[in-house]
């Protein structure tokens, strides 16, 4: 009998970092549901409301994540390697930060929105964060690798779009907009946006690392 199929028979019944995971990869996609609400809200007091959601929603998975570094301190037996769960929970945290913080910049920076360019960002952060949902969700059974193969495939190829907007966008703002502080503004929020996107397939990443190691 292998290592690993000995590590299965010993793994915590109650199961609780699967359990957290997916309440991180529930917030993380309503977070990105309101974002997508927030950026094409034309009417700011609206707007502000939504993303005050976005910050409490922030804090929610601020304490989720620190509930599972609690669980790492106190658990023997974790499900995969510890370095994986550390890196997997901080990963995810920062998707949430991101998101967070894209849309602080947008009202501290009076972004004007709606915008093509920033929606169809948070577009595709949206359907990143359910891509991790959805391969997080299928790590408690192992029994459908599949599933988590390709929604890693999607988030890459996701983060590859997301590039090719930044730099379209980037570009465009350059050549269109004269006033050197409204480039540096949405600069810094495009950038943030982007960035999201990288910590989903840094997710990714490490969703495809536990999946060879433990398959």
């Amino acid at each position: 009998m292998s290592f690993n199929s000995v590590l299965k028979i010993f793994l915590p019944h109650d199961k609780v970092f699967y359990i957290l995971f997916e309440q991180v990869t529930t917030t993380l996609e309503q977070m990105a549901i309101l974002l997508k609400e927030g950026v094409n809200q034309s009417q700011p007091d609206k707007r502000r409301e939504i993303f005050r959601q976005i910050a409490d929603q922030e804090h929610t998975n601020d304490d989720t994540t620190h509930k599972i570094f609690v669980e790492l301190g106190q658990n023997f037996i974790t499900p995969f390697d510890r370095e994986d769960i550390h890196f997997l929970a901080s990963t995810l945290d920062d998707i949430a930060d991101f998101i967070h913080g894209s849309s602080k910049r947008m009202t501290m920076y009076k972004i004007n929105l709606p915008d093509d360019g920033i929606s169809k960002l948070c577009e595709v952060i949206y359907k990143a964060t359910i891509e991790l949902k959805r391969a997080v969700h299928e790590l408690r059974y192992m029994r459908n690798l599949r599933v988590i193969t390709e929604a890693c495939i999607k988030i890459n190829s996701l983060e590859n779009q997301a590039d090719d907007l930044y730099d379209t966008m980037v570009a465009r703002l350059f050549e269109d907009e004269k006033d050197a502080v409204k480039v540096i503004k949405l600069k810094e929020t495009l950038q943030s946006l982007e960035t999201a996107t990288d910590k989903c397939e840094d997710a990714a990443n490490v969703l495809e690392s536990i999946i060879i190691k433990y398959a």
